[in-house]
């Protein structure tokens, strides 16, 4: 009865000084009780959860009692699921909003040396878009598998062998036996993230991600703006639970000096599931029972080594040169798997080959093909073969690469890329976007790619328009809301375990509206999605999102 005296006698401080204060009592009290709800499914903790989901009630009620009286339409809910203290969105300015989510900012970033701009709410969806978003999943996991299949047919002769022959180019030795090995053979990556952007009435997909990026930072990103009122799509804790059902409690996630720039939200992933996070030269230390004891405050994983068993690998397979005991983690169980060729982009190329088509009508399903052509643009694999004199290329016309150099602007709308392996394939740092050059600079992309051929092939995609879509952001040196037109790329995060696929969040990436290639930048607001329309039924438990103030 102490505690309570002194909580409401606080809140009865704020309260009448003004009305609009009293979230500053609720997140100060939030603090205080719910620190540790999120492990509340440890046994040990069930007690001070329940204690402290009862006060949190009992906390509400008297804050709608005592601060709202004046303004109905602000009112507090307890929500399970949602994060330990959640004061609504229509209560706090933007301007409050953006600064409680820039003061949540763990105090070694998330993000070594990079930034963002801050937005004061969630990035909002249609229903019928998240619905969509949880249709696919499944789809790119039958696509994974589908992959992975016509690979091994390819190699057994069962398929035609330039697809094996396609996809093994430019790669080690060692490295493709024990991509073929039949420990691993069925194996395809537990975590999916394809970058979709957003089309005047649908979207589309530019490539998959096969050592995604971002996990720690939607995770952070979902739950500080749910603690804000905000409704995340896959839940305030979606990217925490779903990243824990890859691990379990028995990993560690490997980050290499290539990735370090994501080590920081690994690190504040680690803290908050209790897996540890390694450096590769560490993984030996660790392996002879070295490691540090203190998993939930260092990020390193304690305890001997037979109790961390699972890998999740964040380094490249085409840099295993420079990580040092890779051949250690590669021999574990590890995901993504050590197979090069499933994180090649040529399998959209694939896809879309008539020579292939018997293949993925039997294995994807005429429904599931035709669903991911609609949102996989067409694609072309850049073969320096000469092609016959009375061929052509499919959808192109052409009988020579050379001749897209002749292409009009409007024809040029084009997109050149590495398929992988390489490390200008990740990043965009490799892309050319063909209407965007001059016709010198595009005629040097198109020679880059054929010299590159075979160890390194090019895909060339086609060029999908972005929409423009409304956002904002706040601006702290200026102490201003600042609202822009922007294009967004948009990154689902998939979790699977088994046979089952759990969307646990979506990443928003919103650049200038000038910008052509979409990604993470200094000039771009990064923010959770949430839904903008309300769901009702069975959508409501497939999704876990509610409407934002001003819908």
């Amino acid at each position: 009865m102490e505690l309570l005296d002194g909580l409401f006698h606080t809140g009865d401080i704020f309260a009448r000084r003004h009305a609009d204060d009293a979230h500053i009592f609720w997140q100060v009290s939030g603090d205080f009780l719910g620190a540790d709800a999120n492990r509340a499914g440890r046994a040990k903790e069930n007690d001070i959860f329940g204690f402290h989901l009862s006060l949190r009630t009992i906390l509400v009620n008297w804050l709608n009692l005592k601060c709202f009286s004046r303004h109905p339409d602000r009112e507090f809910k307890v929500t399970p699921g949602q994060p330990d203290f959640i004061f609504p969105a229509n209560v706090m300015t933007p301007a409050e909003r953006a600064q409680s989510v820039r003061d949540q900012l763990p105090s070694g970033g998330l993000f070594a040396g990079l930034t963002w701009r801050i937005a004061p709410a969630a990035f909002p969806l249609a229903a019928e878009l998240v619905q969509q978003f949880e249709l696919l999943g499944p789809q790119l996991l039958a696509f994974y598998r589908a992959c992975n299949t016509l690979y091994r047919h390819s190699l057994a002769g069962k398929q035609p062998r330039w697809v094996a022959q396609y996809l093994d180019a430019g790669k080690p030795a060692d490295l493709l036996e024990i991509s073929r090995s039949d420990r691993i053979k069925s194996q395809v990556p537990r975590i999916i993230r394809p970058d979709v952007i957003l089309n005047e009435g649908h979207f589309f997909i530019t490539e998959l991600d096969s050592v995604p990026g971002g996990i720690g930072l939607t995770g952070w990103l979902g739950k500080t703006y749910a603690a804000l009122g905000d409704r995340i799509v896959g839940g305030a804790t979606g990217m925490l639970e779903g990243f824990s059902s890859i691990l379990g409690d028995r990993g560690v996630v490997v980050v290499s000096e290539e990735s370090a720039t994501y080590r920081p939200e690994m690190e504040w992933l680690g803290r908050q599931c209790g897996f540890g996070v390694l450096r590769p030269e560490e993984v030996g230390k660790f392996l002879e029972g070295e490691a540090p004891s203190e998993p939930a405050e260092s990020g390193s994983p304690g305890g001997s080594p037979s109790k961390w068993m699972a890998y999740y690998r964040f380094f490249e397979l085409f840099d295993l040169a420079n990580v040092p005991n890779a051949d250690k983690v590669l021999a574990g169980n590890v995901t993504p798997p050590p197979k090069p060729q499933l994180e090649e982009k040529m399998w959209f190329a694939f896809l879309w080959m008539e020579q292939l088509r018997p293949f993925w009508r039997e294995h994807l399903g005429e429904p599931t093909l035709k669903a991911l052509q609609a949102v996989m643009p067409r694609t072309w694999l850049v073969d320096a073969t000469p092609v016959p004199p009375h061929a052509v290329i499919p959808d192109l016309g052409i009988n020579d690469w050379r001749e897209l150099a002749r292409f009009s602007q409007k024809q040029r709308e084009l997109v050149l890329k590495i398929s992988g392996f390489h490390e200008q394939a990740w990043g965009a740092r490799s892309v050319s976007v063909g209407h965007d050059l001059s016709g010198t600079e595009w005629s040097a992309a198109i020679e880059r790619a054929l010299a590159s051929f075979p160890d390194h092939p090019y895909i060339l995609q086609r060029f999908e328009k972005s929409k423009l879509v409304a956002a904002e952001y706040f601006d702290f040196e200026t102490n201003a809301l600042r609202p822009f037109q922007g294009r967004a790329r948009l990154c689902p995060f998939y979790f699977v375990t088994g046979d089952q696929v759990k969307l646990g969040g979506v990443l928003a990436t919103v650049c200038p509206a000038n910008k052509k290639i979409l990604h993470g930048m200094s000039e771009a607001v990064l923010a959770p999605c949430c839904v903008s329309e309300p769901i009702t039924g069975a959508d409501r438990d497939m999704i876990n999102c509610s409407p934002t103030p001003d819908s």
